[in-house]
């Protein structure tokens, strides 16, 4: 058997996953060709014969899915692997299906966060740890560009249904009977969510008001990111309006999940993983802790005062799953709302926060905004702000140079400059021209923005 290999773009290799625009940057040809490569890469990573791979396969709502997944899958098996087809589902129940099944590999069709006219795919190895452009991404891209050429065919196909172990695994983290009544308001943004956790959260005493959780990939009402003020702020509204007690959000594959206050206030990233961490620490006292160098201090002073161990790891999915496996740590936490469990393969969930924020409140007693209150008290946030920079390793020599006398200077993920009573992190897009600043003062707000308007004149002069 033979087949012409096609090109794909470089530029659709990310640092995390591979993506790019339906039609002019991936397309079907695209994805066959990313299934016969990976299944290579896979088969030299394991030291197997391709013949002797297991590989799961999932897709998400998108439109394009999935014509895109059926080539992926044909690819695979074109090189004679055997894959585990899930159909729709969310891509930690991807990981799930690796990791419980001890499966060789695995590969995830979506675009994650991004509008409709993308596609996607993501990639792992055994035990569900991510392909990245540091370590074989560029395998997969290197095997298509040398020419595919021939293939044994003689690959399998299984199907596979994973939804009621997944559910069962998930639930498995919290104690549902702690678990109090509240009205929650849920916003699937037409992703993934609705189904992986939607059944999940029935089981609980819970009023759920459901915002958009039926998967339809022509995003008819908000495109699927809630990191950014247009997409969420029609589930702030509705915990305003009918006076919740929590406001719940993911984005479309379902990864992800954000929380909102009964206020209607966004909570951020870095004081949610810190409540998080509270809520692991009490099921595993003294465990290990990470978080990204973006965070509020907020975090390790409470992974201190909990009895815990808190170390940094690199922002990115692949940098944090390998560093929890490295530290052996229960729970990791990015700004961007990844969050990362032991024991679910060290992977991120969108679910298992959802639970665990759920039991939290329910045997603390007081109310998300309340909690977060405590921190917003203390420590004085910029959120991630971004420049374009043309010369980025250039701005950030120039940033230390200014700023780094005196202080504490790390290179972990770009530079952080760290003093006794404020600190900030200016690291560069892996994918765009952009310098990202975050910057914290535990002083007050209004020395948080004197310092951050400082900074970014520098930065973008």
């Amino acid at each position: 058997m033979s087949e012409q290999a096609p090109l794909a773009p470089a530029g659709i290799f990310k640092a995390y996953d591979i993506r790019g625009l339906y039609g002019s940057e991936m397309d079907e040809t695209t994805a066959h060709a990313i299934g016969r490569a990976f299944a290579r890469v896979i088969g030299r990573l394991r030291e197997k014969p391709v013949g002797e791979l297991r590989i799961g396969l999932g897709r998400d709502m998108r439109l394009t899915a999935p014509r895109m997944a059926a080539e992926l899958r044909d690819g695979m098996i074109f090189e004679g692997a055997t894959v585990l087809d899930a159909g729709m589902v969310a891509t930690e129940m991807l990981y799930h299906l690796v990791g419980s099944r001890r499966l060789d590999g695995g590969a995830m069709v979506t675009a994650s966060h991004n509008p409709k006219a993308y596609t996607g795919v993501k990639l792992v190895r055994e035990g569900a740890l991510p392909l990245s452009g540091d370590a074989g991404i560029g395998d997969v891209k290197a095997e298509i560009e040398a020419g595919l050429g021939t293939a044994p065919g003689d690959g399998a196909l299984e199907e596979v249904d994973i939804w009621a172990e997944f559910r069962a695994h998930a639930l498995s983290f919290i104690d549902p009977a702690k678990v109090v009544p509240m009205k929650v308001v849920v916003d699937g943004g037409n992703g993934m969510g609705g189904p992986m956790v939607g059944p999940i959260l029935e089981k609980l005493p819970l009023e759920l008001e459901k915002m958009y959780f039926v998967p339809d990939g022509e995003f008819p009402d908000h495109e699927p990111n809630p990191l950014l003020e247009e997409n969420r702020r029609m589930v702030m509204d509705r915990v305003q309006a009918t006076g919740a007690d929590l406001g719940i959000a993911w984005d479309g594959d379902a990864d992800r999940c954000f929380f909102i206050d009964s206020s209607g206030e966004f909570c951020d990233g870095d004081f949610i993983c810190a409540l998080l961490a509270r809520s692991v620490l009490r099921k595993n006292p003294g465990a290990t802790i990470l978080y990204d160098p973006r965070s509020s201090r907020a975090v390790p002073d409470l992974v201190a005062a909990e009895g815990g161990r808190s170390e940094l790891s690199r922002v990115g999915h692949a940098f944090f799953k390998a560093r929890m496996r490295e530290e052996d740590a229960a729970f990791g936490g990015e700004v961007s709302g990844h969050y990362y469990f032991h024991d679910f393969w060290c992977a991120d969930s969108g679910t298992i926060p959802a639970l665990l924020m759920l039991e939290l409140l329910s045997v603390d007693g007081r109310g998300l905004g309340e909690l977060i209150d405590e921190f917003r008290s203390k420590y004085f946030i910029s959120g991630e702000i971004n420049s374009e920079v043309a010369d980025q390793a250039a701005k950030m020599a120039e940033i230390e140079q200014r700023y780094g006398e005196g202080a504490e200077v790390t290179h972990l993920d770009g530079v952080s400059i760290d003093f006794p009573d404020w600190h900030f992190n200016v690291r560069p897009s892996n994918t765009e021209p952009l310098l990202r600043l975050n910057l914290e003062s535990l002083i007050s707000r209004e020395d948080m923005e004197r310092r951050r308007e400082e900074i970014l004149e520098l930065i973008r002069s």
